[in-house]
């Protein structure tokens, strides 16, 4: 690996070079050098007024919990993450955060889209689940289960040889699927949480020897960093830690770079140069490591460095409230594989505007980024707006643009 090389790989792997490389092509975009997408900024502050008050009609006193996978246990009002911590009763403080580091990282990779027809039935709360909370519901209820560890007397943990010894069938059965009830991306789920096994098995510095698991981090974090993580550094931990787990795509030095894609508008001129990493799936997950480190003590600072996390929902917002202008009838009238132009231009377009919603949504509440942090702003926020006005324009509640899922992206 040439020193180029390395340097490049490092920048891909952090939040600020998701904000570069989606400024590049939003300046494309406001000269009209996009092929597939304009903008109006003269939109955003009616934007954000939808998103505020879609906040307030979930916080109505504006004490918005962060964005993550630990919203969605709870979901249809059933109190999951109480019965979870009775569960976890009589464990030490670190084992205890160990097992909510499992749980958040397996449910946060089996997180992508579900498709508008999978549902989950929660039989014990008789609540029928679609989307991201079923596959939230569906994954604890695994967890609890024991369908992720190789030891009976151990459930509630997540490790190598439990991971790699699942298969399609173990999976199925989990997530309910079956032909009257479809799952998106069923085997490249399978195939992630195999990747997944065979990571934690290679990595025993980080993971451990003994039942290597995800959660085994809490102690490799603690002892690198002491009691105080900065985002940023946790995202690209998190990339670094689970880098090898991802579908091989774009590739620098034979280094798999996950969630990053090129454009054909960005100068192909140095390694990395021409691509625009979005880590959606890392980034969520480094969201939703926060309060599972939180419970064991650690403090993670920082958290604006982060950005929008470049998915449907929110992107679904920008389209539908008129920000994002389709150039042409074939955005919306055709489905699109991630790695087409169109969706990458979608996605880093979305991200930009994320923070400008963001400081918008700040202005109209009089609250500064401390106190409304994007992860809040995401939470109350952009992605429950952009539900909302897919659920309103279109029957299924579908976003508006079409993506071919094959369940490791979005």
């Amino acid at each position: 690996m040439t020193p180029s090389e390395s340097a490049a790989i490092a920048y891909l792997r952090t939040p600020q070079a998701i904000r570069d490389r989606c400024q590049q092509l939003f300046t494309l975009c406001e000269t009209g050098k996009l092929e597939h997408f304009a903008c109006d900024l003269s939109q955003l502050d009616a934007v954000a007024a939808y998103v505020v008050e879609t906040t307030q009609q979930f916080y109505p006193d504006f004490e918005v919990p962060f964005h993550s996978r630990w919203r969605h246990f709870d979901a249809g009002g059933t109190p999951r993450l109480a019965q979870l911590d009775e569960m976890l009763t009589g464990m030490s403080r670190p084992e205890a955060a160990r097992s909510r580091l499992d749980l958040a990282i397996v449910s946060v990779l089996l997180d992508a889209g579900a498709g508008s027809q999978w549902r989950y039935h929660d039989r014990v709360a008789d609540q029928v689940l679609g989307r991201s909370e079923g596959l939230a519901i569906a994954s604890l209820h695994a967890f609890q289960q024991g369908v992720f560890s190789s030891d009976p007397d151990q459930p509630y943990q997540v490790d190598a040889a439990g991971l790699q010894a699942l298969t399609e069938t173990d999976l199925a059965n989990a997530f309910q699927v079956s032909d009257d009830n479809p799952l998106v991306g069923l085997s490249g789920r399978l195939q992630l949480l195999h990747q997944l096994g065979h990571t934690l098995a290679a990595q025993p510095q980080r993971f451990g020897t003994n039942f290597a698991r995800p959660g085994n981090l809490l102690d490799y974090w603690q002892t690198t960093y002491g009691a105080t993580l900065d985002a940023g550094h946790l995202l690209t931990e998190v990339l670094v830690s689970f880098g090898d787990i991802w579908p091989g795509r774009v590739a620098i030095a034979a280094t798999n770079l996950g969630d990053v894609w090129p454009h054909a508008a960005l100068p192909d001129t140095a390694p990395g140069k021409n691509l625009v990493p979005f880590h959606k799936l890392s980034q969520w997950l480094t969201y939703s490591l926060v309060e599972p480190l939180q419970s064991a003590g650690l403090t993670v600072t920082n958290l604006n460095a982060l950005t929008g996390l470049a998915e449907y929902r929110n992107g679904g917002l920008c389209v539908d409230l008129g920000l994002l202008l389709p150039k042409h009838a074939a955005v919306t009238r055709e489905a699109h594989s991630p790695s087409s132009p169109v969706v990458l231009e979608w996605r880093a377009l979305t991200v930009v505007m994320l923070d400008r919603i963001g400081d918008r949504v700040r202005q109209q509440l009089g609250k500064s980024p401390d106190e409304l942090p994007l992860i809040k702003v995401l939470e109350g926020g952009t992605w429950a707006a952009g539900r909302r006005t897919a659920k309103h324009r279109r029957p299924d509640g579908s976003p508006p643009i079409t993506i071919h899922s094959d369940g490791t992206v979005f």
